[in-house]
């Protein structure tokens, strides 16, 4: 028992040697078992390089230990009478760490390891917007797992700057392409005028040292623009002016490496901040004198231009609900009116969209319908020994596996990694499985031998499961190119192909057990039942496929 409490304190300390304590945020106070702070004088003092600031001013905090040293520590700024954290840090010491608190990065700033320190400095950056009032520094030491002062505090900074509350006008369309390049959506909408006006302006000084940006668009939680190599995301300088926890309108610089949420970076040398919230509207401008920064290290003036917005939650932005990208590269150095917007999906994710259409929609659909329906007409009539029915099975099928294969490697040539999510399992499955069916085929038995139902069986159940993946996937590829659209048309066409395809099954099965009591379920002159059920479904499949395919086209 000994022994199991004694390790259990062992991975106490241990975690705190971390510093990974963002839940202490708010109350400062380690949780070192029933160890209580220090009431007496602390051996240590927080100090700041200034006694003044404004939006978006940056002050080096020191942590200074007067006498011996300390092993961990915890540092934030809050509003005086105030416990909530203030503005973002930057670390300027190895061995230090920001940290989150309640959801918003960079809020704090702690120890990495339990190595004795004098010393520790980390920059603070005020806030952009919002109620500013004064503030001060506050840090807990930790001397040792037992011994630790909570609440040391720095001398009160005082605010002196002029909170901005509603953001200039943002310049209409007669000033893009005289001194800005500018982007819209839609192409040359007038964000003073226009509703669901998406819009960014950038004004770049001679030598491109200094950029004044300009962003205006309609979100829940914020906006982001961002320069690019390419029209895909990742790698990609970006700017994001969104709501904080408290509500407030605040500009981060982040860079994005993919579909994931972009990497936050501190916000260096951006000043002349100006924000404002209206009508849902989300208006923000700023100068940065920050190099832009993407995949490629040479220097360019040329980026494809990039507007994005969504939601936001706790001061953390979420995967956002409207994007567009420039159709062309915009030379930021001549200022131009960028009035083209990229499609959303290059052609090459189109054509994976089309083929896997093509193939679960109509192929290998009507390829199905005549093994299981058809196998009685024009019986004995063929080529090569065999059945007619036999060689438009084989030849539709393997058109549907061929155009999978080649919808499969286009789309991972495009993506070049496992981008996640459900359709790229679903279509994984099908592939697999619609491979394995062949060769589960060729070595089928002879129709009349003993064991030829274990290959029936299992010919069927793979068909109904690579057809049920695949209708799954076409899913929810469509769901993905109809993600930011309302009305979702093309996944209710493809739920009337379904309902269609189920009911010609049905009518199907119906002549079919109608024929083995020698009947039939309607006449038709000399043309079999069957024959005209397929021609029916394949004017219906036809009709709900090419309706599919100029959806894609147009996306």
């Amino acid at each position: 028992m000994f022994l199991y409490v004694l390790l259990s304190c062992v991975g106490i300390v241990q975690c705190y040697r971390s510093g990974q304590v963002s839940g202490a945020c708010g109350s400062m106070t380690p949780g070192h078992g029933t160890n209580s702070a220090q009431s007496s004088s602390a051996p240590y003092t927080v100090t700041a390089n200034r006694t003044t600031f404004i939006e978006g001013d940056e002050i080096t905090v020191s942590l200074s230990a007067q006498s011996g040293d300390f092993e961990g520590f915890l540092l934030r700024a809050n509003q005086i009478g105030s416990n909530n954290p203030i503005g973002t840090f930057t670390v300027l010491d190895n061995g230090t760490q920001v940290l989150s608190c309640n959801g918003v990065a960079n809020r704090a700033v702690s120890h990495t390891s339990d190595t004795e320190k004098t010393l520790i400095k980390a920059k603070w950056t005020a806030p952009t917007s919002g109620q500013l009032s004064n503030i001060e520094f506050s840090a807990t030491f930790v001397k040792n797992f037992s011994t630790f002062w909570v609440g040391v505090k720095s001398s009160t900074v005082t605010f002196n700057g002029t909170v901005t509350t509603v953001a200039p006008t943002v310049p209409s369309n007669p000033d893009c392409g005289t001194t800005k390049v500018c982007f819209s959506q839609p192409s040359n909408c007038d964000p003073t005028t226009s509703t669901g006006c998406y819009f960014m302006a950038v004004q770049a000084s001679s030598d491109q040292s200094e950029l004044t940006i300009e962003m205006f668009g309609q979100a829940d939680g914020y906006i982001a623009i961002g320069f690019s190599d390419d029209q895909q995301m990742g790698n990609d300088d970006i700017y994001i002016c969104g709501k904080d926890s408290s509500g407030l309108l605040q500009v981060q610089h982040a860079f994005s490496t993919g579909r994931s949420r972009p990497n936050t970076l501190s916000l260096g040398n951006v000043t002349n901040i100006k924000t404002a919230l209206t009508n849902g509207n989300i208006n923000c401008s700023f100068t940065s004198r920050n190099v832009i920064s993407t995949s490629r290290a040479m220097s360019t003036s040329q980026y494809y231009l990039m507007i994005a917005s969504g939601p936001s939650s706790g001061g953390n932005i979420q995967f956002h609900t409207t994007k567009y990208v420039s159709s062309t590269k915009a030379d930021i150095l001549n200022p131009s009116l960028v009035t083209g917007s990229a499609e959303e999906f290059p052609a090459i994710l189109k054509a994976h969209g089309a083929l896997m259409l093509i193939a679960w929609m109509t192929t290998g659909s009507i390829g199905m319908i005549i093994a299981r329906y058809l196998k009685g007409v024009a019986k004995g009539h063929g080529f090569g020994g065999k059945d007619f029915w036999f060689m438009a099975h084989v030849s539709l099928m393997a058109l549907s596996v061929t155009a999978t294969a080649i919808a499969f490697i286009l789309v991972f040539s495009y993506a070049q990694d496992w981008s996640g999510g459900v359709h790229p399992v679903l279509g994984c499955l099908v592939m697999i499985l619609s491979l394995i069916q062949p060769i589960v085929a060729a070595f089928r038995c002879e129709p009349q031998h003993e064991r030829r139902f274990v290959f029936n069986w299992a010919h069927s159940v793979i068909a109904l499961a690579i057809k049920s993946l695949a209708v799954a996937a076409i899913f929810t590829g469509l769901a993905l190119f109809e993600e930011y659209k309302e009305d979702g048309w093309m996944l209710k066409v493809m739920g009337g192909f379904i309902t269609w395809e189920a009911l010609m099954y049905i009518l199907q099965d119906l002549n079919f057990r109608a024929r083995k009591k020698d009947s039939e379920i309607f006449s038709c002159g000399s043309m079999k039942p069957e024959i005209v059920l397929l021609i029916l479904f394949l004017m219906g499949n036809l009709a709900f496929l090419i309706s599919l395919l100029v959806g894609i086209g147009r996306s």
